[in-house]
């Protein structure tokens, strides 16, 4: 079991690759660096290997399919999981690793928003993005987290071990960020530094079709998580639209006597049922999403319990 593990997943970075390896070695030297290839067509894996790292391959195309097979295979204390093109500066690692010894933390997240991404980063959309992110899960999950899309972070064994990877691409982080909330864990943020990528390096990151990407997860994951939250919401703007309907017939029958348009009083009826149905729904799927969470937390005791053998074996 590894004391430290830097995790670097890479697709084509072999012009920034040995620097981050060396810049993470200097910074943190009793650290294990790990780095995956996952088809890069160039020689991102040779000059990694020779900076000193372990080289691995994922050969499902994707970053969470890579870290998916990183925290599935890697055992350590602490996990550092960064960047290969040279964006996140290794110095802060020490004190990302020293919040989950010693403040007990199950995620440190490395927070560019606050200081430098906003100049360093030439993507206007990039910017307009993770604004977008950032509100939409704090305000649906009722989080304070400063920075959803960063790619530097620190996890304690008890996160990796279990955190149930279903992202394939660039929206892992944003998956992430909701389970950790969802989970009750314990989260700290550090400030750092973000520098843009050196000229010549290339972001993997689409801004249209991985936003996109993005925001269709927190959809899904709110869909997930807070499944009364979503369904009530439904059944409200049913009921809303049912109202809107019923109103005008019923307003029209009080004066007349008569229910001249049948059509649309059947229409609001049949809303309505979808409402009442939705609101069931939603009921049912909290009260199984409670159980889940009492499920987890005593998995977690179970994982809790293989970490501290690890430790002494």
């Amino acid at each position: 079991m590894d004391k430290i593990a830097v995790l670097i997943p890479c697709y084509n970075e072999e012009q920034t690759i040995q620097k981050v390896v060396t810049d993470f070695r200097n910074a943190l030297p009793e650290a294990t660096i790990y780095v995956y290839d996952n088809n890069s067509s160039d020689q991102t894996a040779a000059v990694a290997r020779e900076a000193g790292a372990i080289v691995r391959c994922e050969y499902q195309q994707g970053k969470g399919n890579v870290i998916r097979r990183m925290f599935r295979e890697i055992d350590a204390e602490c996990y550092i999981m960064t960047d290969g093109d040279d964006t996140y500066p290794a110095e802060y690692a020490p004190d990302m690793c020293r919040r989950i010894f010693e403040h007990n933390a199950d995620m440190v997240v490395g927070d560019r928003l606050s200081t430098s991404y906003f100049s360093e980063n030439k993507r206007l959309f990039h910017n307009f993005g993770n604004y977008i992110v950032r509100a939409s899960i704090n305000l649906l999950f009722h989080s304070e987290i400063k920075d959803i899309m960063t790619g530097y972070r620190a996890f304690s064994y008890n996160f990796v071990k279990t955190f149930p990877v279903m992202s394939k691409g660039f929206e892992i982080e944003t998956e992430m960020t909701i389970h950790f909330v969802d989970k009750n864990m314990l989260v700290e943020n550090v400030l750092i530094d973000y520098r843009d990528r050196p000229e010549g390096s290339e972001s993997k990151l689409n801004t249209y079709s991985d936003g996109i990407k993005v925001l269709m997860t927190i959809f899904r994951l709110f869909k997930t998580y807070k499944p009364m939250a979503f369904f009530g919401l439904l059944s409200l703007l049913l009921t809303i639209l049912c109202l809107v309907l019923f109103l005008p017939v019923f307003a029209n029958y009080v004066q007349t006597g008569f229910v001249e348009r049948f059509p649309t009083l059947i229409m609001s009826g049949f809303i309505f049922s979808a409402a009442l149905l939705s609101l069931f729904v939603g009921m049912q799927l909290d009260t199984i999403r409670t159980k889940s969470r009492q499920d987890f937390e005593q998995y977690l005791h179970m994982v809790n319990d293989r970490y501290k053998q690890l430790k002494q074996s």
